[in-house]
């Protein structure tokens, strides 16, 4: 399993998407994860770059 540069990260009230790519962008993992569970999640990643998606009505 390669390893995991960029986890891109779709926000919303109490699911969320994540998606890990490694340094050629080759998706790694694609993960739904629910509030509760999503900073035990980051806490068990390598350290990366973490980009959000949100939509317009987030702001």
């Amino acid at each position: 399993m390669s390893e995991v540069t960029t986890i891109g990260l779709d926000i919303a009230k109490s699911v969320f998407h994540a998606q890990g790519a490694d340094a050629r962008g080759t998706l790694v993992f694609s993960r739904k994860l629910t509030r509760g569970k999503l900073l035990d999640f980051f806490a068990g990643q390598p350290r990366c770059i973490v980009a959000l998606e949100a939509c317009g009505g987030a702001h």
